[in-house]
């Protein structure tokens, strides 16, 4: 593999190739690393290029396969990294790239959106459950402070009606069931 530095010899060449077999060619001569282009229209936008849609194709899913990796990191899967980079595809193989990287997304999307939804329902229902125990820890404490108000209530009573010869041996349970 050759260096681009200008002791090194180099020869300007020009190639002329069909639009068919052009993606293979520069793919394999990108491989070689060997290869430097030079620009022949500085004048045209870059948005006028012919390879412009195939570029934004690209960056499209380059995007789509960093958010696959951040949601990767962020669950702490390992991944492996090898180091070195893959062979480019074949254009047929990036229609089916595009393909698979998207409905990859959108299920990592749709992940994402329950996994809100469940922590939220789980917040929630955590909370009436809080809710819940703390009420019934209060009527439990009124459901006692009730009682032994008629527990005073039935022994002032049974202190009242102490005179009447049924009531003389009777319990405040037993007044309060009468």
């Amino acid at each position: 593999m050759g260096s681009l530095f200008r002791s090194e010899e180099m020869t300007l060449a020009q190639l002329f190739l069909q639009s068919e077999a052009a993606y293979t060619c520069v793919s394999e001569l990108g491989d070689l690393g060997v290869v430097q282009f030079r620009d022949l229209n500085p004048d045209v936008n870059a948005f006028q290029r012919k390879f412009v849609n195939e570029v934004r194709r690209c960056e499209e899913m380059e995007r789509k396969l960093r958010f696959i990796e951040k949601e990767i990191k962020k669950d702490g899967i390992p991944m492996l990294d090898t180091g070195d980079n893959p062979d480019a595809p074949a254009p047929r193989e990036m229609i089916d790239l595009e393909a698979t990287f998207e409905k990859l997304e959108n299920e990592m999307k749709e992940v994402n959106t329950n996994a809100e939804a469940l922590k939220r329902n789980f917040l929630e229902l955590t909370e009436l459950k809080h809710i819940l125990r703390k009420t019934q820890v209060f009527f439990d404490e009124m459901g006692v402070a009730q009682s032994d108000e008629d527990v005073s209530l039935a022994s002032s009573t049974l202190h009242l009606v102490a005179g009447s010869p049924s009531t003389a041996h009777a319990t405040p349970a037993d007044l309060q069931l009468r």
